[in-house]
């Protein structure tokens, strides 16, 4: 099966805190494929909260996400969307 990559960079002044975190877990739950997101030494489940919180990433850091399966594209230019729309969070 193919194994799709793409990187984003945290816009959002405060990182990613829970309420963008929820938004990316939102995101990716709505695919079938199977999504990482790698941060320094760490990979997450994308559809995992703590998983994405335990990355602790803040403003400027660079995620990578990786994904497998059907709709993983898909997958990867949806959480791009949204991580150029700062996830939808409007401080």
């Amino acid at each position: 099966m193919i194994k799709h990559r793409d990187s984003f960079t945290v816009a959002n002044d405060k990182g990613l805190h829970t309420r963008p975190s929820t938004e990316l877990v939102r995101c990716a739950s709505t695919f079938k494929a199977q999504i990482f997101l790698s941060y320094q030494d760490l990979t997450v489940n994308a559809k995992s909260l703590l998983g994405i919180l335990m990355l602790a990433a803040a403003k400027g850091a660079k995620i990578l996400i990786e994904a497998e399966g059907e709709d993983a594209a898909e997958a990867i230019q949806s959480i791009l969307k949204l991580a150029q729309n700062k996830f939808n969070i409007k401080y």
